[in-house]
């Protein structure tokens, strides 16, 4: 059974930094797609980024160049690090795993608050 639990959100001023970490118990980690999802209120929960084994990744154009999807498979965790944030990016950020046989997994999200 794979278990994900996020860290990391914060409330932050509008150009500021976080980091959220998302820790992955189970033996799948290391040949799985990680991803961060976010879902704002009244929204549906929406692409940020994904990262798989090898290491390639995909951003939405919302977050490029201002976010940066990481993982360290010795550490079973994946991280997301985020400038430069906007009061857009405010939303509760999941952590997904998407394991080679099509399951997927969830945390249980953590929230980020960027004020203007």
């Amino acid at each position: 059974q794979v278990q994900l639990v996020e860290s990391g959100g914060d409330l932050v001023q509008a150009g500021g930094s976080l980091r959220l970490s998302c820790a992955a118990s189970g033996s799948t980690f290391v040949s799985s797609v990680m991803g961060w999802y976010r879902q704002a209120p009244g929204k549906q929960r929406d692409l940020v980024a994904t990262i798989t084994s090898g290491g390639s990744t995909i951003y939405t154009d919302l977050v490029k160049g201002r976010f940066t999807i990481s993982r360290d498979n010795a550490k079973n965790t994946v991280y997301l690090q985020m400038n430069n944030l906007k009061p857009e990016d405010t939303a509760v950020y999941y952590c997904n795993l998407q394991t080679p046989y099509g399951n997927w997994f969830w945390g249980q999200g953590t929230q980020v608050t960027v004020s203007s």
